[in-house]
């Protein structure tokens, strides 16, 4: 520690005596700087701000209808992508600044120039931007700063008929693209059916749905069948055990009429329930059974009274008989011919019906096959559907979004400060620039004199002579000052604080003169 601070106080020693250098370093920094602090040109800043209102009535109005841009996205990309080569180009030409330019050169570094200082600050949530430019003549700055206005108006989102009539003339190309594409599906779709209409039927409907309601009706007409060959099997067994004729008395040998008989009554009654129970039950139900054996009892008693007669009309014990139809069998006749008509007609019913339905089996093999495809072409006419109703729908949205454009802009500017410049320059801050001027000053007399004290060395110990030149050091003369020599040390140190304060006493004469020439301004 003490080694550290020797050194220090050996270092300040050879500062102080080269202060004078410092001294001078320190004026001539101070004097250049000033000097070029106030040479520098002042520069104004022209600025404008415009308010973009996007809250337009009717975006809520027309939600759901029309497409609605992301106007905040658009001011964005606008606010990044304004100051370009082609609107710098116009900004030339709008403020006259081409007057001066003589060279291709003159005009690409006044291009370059512009696209550095113009600035376009703002936007967000507030949609509030603000156009600055900077430039040593507050007139013509203000000119560059009216016309980029104009330029950053007249390019507002919302003015989107040209891409809305170009969006529109794509969609009707695609529009008439799908119309022919809808139109060849359709044609494939409707050759298809009428190729398989055989097989999918008039309806197009499911094929096992109706193959098993085929099925269904044909085992419908086969028990109806059966029903009916029953009942024209049970009307030939009773026309069978019926006579055809039957003997009455003869009224002409003057005979009393035979009185009529309650058998053919009863069997005729029999017979009714019979046909009744054959048209429910089975052969072997036991009331098809009990009717037939009571019906055949009748029938026995019916043909031994006829024997009696006949006897008795032999012997000469009766009155005369003759021969007459019998009516009940007359009436088996037509019943059993309309039996049989009946059959016929069903067995032709369940002939065609087991032909279709052989028919449909035969065809089950195909069946998947013509499904997958019906399928297959009906998917790709779906599609065709929905995309060209889609693109429809698109179209009248972007007619409908063009209309609103056209009625109210989604975004509407509004200068809230026109292009203004005030009279007080920006740029030079001088009341910054000199206190670093000053600072600048110091720093560069404290490293002159730090440096020119190393670069000369002085030693003021023996100490520090024996470390430096690694040799012994045999003796040292101590100098004695004479009250001349210590007079004239205290003028010059007297003469460098002179120094010093007018160095600073310059600093704040310069101040002054600034801030009474911002005042004045």
């Amino acid at each position: 520690m003490d080694e550290l601070i020797r050194h220090l106080a050996m270092t300040l020693r050879g500062m102080w005596r080269r202060r004078w250098i410092g001294l001078a370093a320190a004026w001539l920094v101070a004097v250049l700087g000033g000097v070029a602090l106030f040479q520098m040109p002042d520069r104004y800043e022209a600025n404008a701000r415009v308010f973009v209102d996007t809250q337009s009535i009717l975006r809520p109005l027309m939600s759901g209808l029309a497409i609605q841009p992301d106007v905040e996205q658009q001011l964005a990309m606008l606010s990044r992508t304004f100051v370009s080569r082609s609107n710098i180009e116009k900004v030339i030409q709008m403020a006259g600044l081409d007057a001066t330019i003589a060279t291709p050169g003159e005009r690409e570094r006044l291009i370059a120039a512009l696209m550095r200082s113009v600035q376009v600050r703002g936007g967000g949530r507030e949609n509030l931007y603000t156009i600055a430019y900077r430039n040593t003549s507050p007139v013509e700055a203000q000119r560059v700063v009216q016309a980029l206005l104009a330029i950053f108006v007249s390019s507002k989102p919302g003015d989107t008929r040209q891409d809305s009539d170009a969006a529109r003339r794509f969609i009707e190309e695609q529009i008439k693209a799908y119309e022919i594409k809808l139109q060849e599906a359709e044609n494939r779709l409707k050759e298809f059916r009428l190729k398989q209409l055989a097989q999918m039927g008039p309806d197009g409907g499911d094929y096992f749905a109706r193959m098993t309601a085929l099925g269904d009706a044909l085992d419908a007409a086969r028990l109806e069948l059966r029903a009916a060959e029953q009942s024209r099997d049970a009307l030939k067994r009773e026309l069978a055990g019926e006579d055809p004729g039957v003997f009455l008395p003869d009224v002409r040998v003057g005979g009393p009429a035979a009185a009529p008989s309650d058998i053919d009554a009863r069997i005729e009654s029999q017979k009714r329930a019979l046909d009744e129970l054959t048209r429910k039950y089975t052969d072997r139900h036991p009331d098809v059974l009990g009717t037939r054996r009571v019906l055949e009892e009748l029938e026995a008693q019916k043909r031994q009274e006829l024997e009696s007669r006949k006897q008795a009309v032999t012997g000469g014990k009766a009155p005369a008989m003759v021969a007459a139809t019998n009516p009940v069998f007359q009436q088996l006749k037509i019943a059993l011919a309309e039996a049989e008509a009946n059959v016929a007609s069903l067995q032709a019913r369940v002939s065609e019906l087991e032909t279709r339905y052989r028919q449909l089996q035969a065809s089950a093999k195909l069946r998947p096959q013509i499904d997958a495809e019906f399928a297959r072409l009906n998917r790709d006419y779906e599609v065709q559907k929905r995309s060209y109703e889609a693109l429809v729908g698109r179209r009248e949205s972007a007619e409908l979004t063009t209309q609103m454009g056209a009625a109210a802009g989604v975004g509407e500017f509004r200068i809230v400060d026109p292009p203004s410049v005030p009279q007080t320059p920006v740029a030079p801050n001088r009341l910054l620039l000199l206190p670093l001027v000053f600072l600048a000053a110091v720093a560069a007399g404290v490293f002159t004199s730090f440096a020119v004290s190393q670069i000369l060395p002085t030693f003021h110990e023996t100490a520090a002579l024996r470390q430096i030149t690694q040799r012994p050091v045999l003796g040292a003369v101590t100098l004695r000052l004479s009250p001349a020599t210590i007079s004239r040390k205290r003028r010059n140190a007297a003469l460098f604080a002179g120094g010093l304060a007018g160095l600073a006493s310059a600093f704040g004469g310069a101040m002054v003169l600034v801030w009474l020439r911002i005042g004045v301004a």
